[in-house]
């Protein structure tokens, strides 16, 4: 008799959680599991600011899959594009642009996000996100050579464009964005004596009324004197009106002169989930409290793409996309598939929030751990402790151990890498979002697939 076969979509938190606790837990020879990932390894997402900015190298938040000791998961180099849940197969377009079918027993839906949208005049051309380890290198070599260019400059129009830059997102990752690269740029100054520091300015914008309205009015004020403090121009009640090549204009009427524009007002669930043609919830697939789609026999879905229930914040309410959430959801479904396996009941997710922390950069931060508001110091510790605890290697740990200390010590680097310096890649080339089969789409190529085997 074959053997189940369990697949694993996606390497975030939740994906390599489910994928880590079934190698645990599966006696050998009673299940084969496989994992889509376009790369070897997990990306540990909320540490991407501080490789915009240098303080950490790429390689330190890129988690190899192949260190495990238990590894005995077949990794398939691609990402999937569609899913057919009646057939049981999902379509996996490999690196390589090669289409594949994989055929399933049980089906762990964890693609995660991209970057969210809307549709203002000049976005998608010229607006950067930072959801990918490609994008943070991308926006470091980026704002660099603006510095570099603008110090070469001898037009004063040229200048004024260069040395602004846009950061819209008044959430974590565009806070700790704004932070973290206006450090970079302040230190930065003083190794271009052509170029006033004053010049350089960065701007923070987000339609909300508050920053980081999760971590309440405190701190979320304490948050926003220490970005002004430091000369970032936050401005509340206001977004991206259009995107030129040099210019950004705001909603307020404001134009500012700019050729860096970086947009992290939000995320929304990846587009594979659609693909399905189940019911979602703004655009995450709605899911029972044990994480099954209903209706749909061995799915599971989880992290940023599933709306899970989240029973300790009472009825009605979702899990918000965190890491915290999905390393937790990914353990659960993995107990809930072996319990499936071996005939017994499934059990529901719960999980309360340990809280939050915003790494502002250098002894800047903010921190709410089990509700306790912190700042400063002391929120750095928490805030650096936090992650680094995370990291799922003890590689990974001291290489981003180390890079922290090496930053403390020694400052920070200008250097560029050249990193797509002769292209100016969008949204698109870098979260591949057009990539996806419609639900039609996926049925006629698995049926047409079926039928030339048959």
């Amino acid at each position: 008799m074959a053997r189940p076969k369990i697949l694993v979509v996606g390497a975030g938190f939740a994906g390599v959680e489910c994928v880590r606790r079934l190698e645990r837990s599966l006696a050998p020879g009673e299940a084969d599991v496989a994992l889509v990932a376009p790369f070897s390894y997990q990306l540990y997402l909320p540490l991407l600011p501080q490789v915009a900015s240098g303080v950490l190298t790429p390689q330190s938040v890129a988690v190899s899959l192949r260190r495990s000791r238990r590894h005995r998961t077949r990794i398939i180099p691609g990402g999937a594009i569609g899913v057919d849940h009646e057939a049981k197969v999902c379509v996996v377009r490999k690196i390589t642009g090669e289409t594949v079918d994989e055929p399933y027993d049980y089906l762990v839906l964890t693609p995660g996000s991209i970057t969210r949208t809307f549709d203002i005049p000049g976005l998608v051309e010229h607006a950067r996100g930072l959801k990918t380890l490609a994008e943070a290198a991308y926006i470091r070599d980026h704002v660099i050579a603006q510095l570099d260019l603008a110090d070469a400059s001898q037009d004063e129009a040229e200048r004024a464009s260069r040395l602004q830059f846009v950061v819209v997102g008044g959430g974590y990752a565009g806070t700790e964005t704004a932070a973290c690269l206006q450090r970079l740029t302040t230190n930065a100054a003083r190794r271009y004596p052509r170029l006033d520091p004053k010049l350089i300015k960065w701007h923070l914008i987000d339609i909300a009324p508050k920053l980081m309205p999760e971590l309440g009015d405190k701190l979320g004020r304490s948050a926003l004197e220490i970005l002004r403090g430091r000369g970032i121009e936050v401005s509340l009640g206001v977004s991206v009106a259009k995107a030129a090549p040099e210019e950004v204009t705001f909603t307020d009427g404001r134009v500012v002169p700019s050729r860096t524009l970086i947009w992290t007002a939000g995320v929304a669930a990846s587009p594979l989930m659609a693909t399905l043609g189940t019911e979602t919830a703004k655009g995450r697939l709605v899911v029972t409290p044990e994480m099954t789609v209903p209706g749909i026999d061995g799915v599971f879905a989880l992290g940023d793409a599933a709306a899970v229930p989240d029973l300790a914040a009472g009825e009605g309410a979702v899990c918000p996309p965190t890491a915290q959430h999905a390393m937790r959801q990914g353990r659960k479904v993995a107990a809930n598939i072996v319990a499936s396996l071996r005939r017994e009941p499934l059990r529901p997710y719960e999980h309360k929030d340990l809280g939050l922390v915003v790494d502002l950069g250098g002894r800047d931060a903010v921190s709410k751990p089990l509700g306790i508001e912190l700042r400063g110091m002391p929120a750095q510790a928490v805030a650096r402790g936090y992650h680094w605890q995370a990291l799922r290697t003890n590689v990974a740990k001291t290489r981003v151990f180390t890079n922290w200390m090496l930053n403390a010590v020694a400052g920070d680097d200008f250097v560029r890498t050249g990193f797509q310096s002769q292209k100016r890649a969008t949204l698109r080339d870098f979260e591949y979002t057009d990539s996806y089969l419609s639900p039609e789409q996926v049925r006629q190529h698995v049926r047409g697939e079926a039928a030339l085997r048959g």
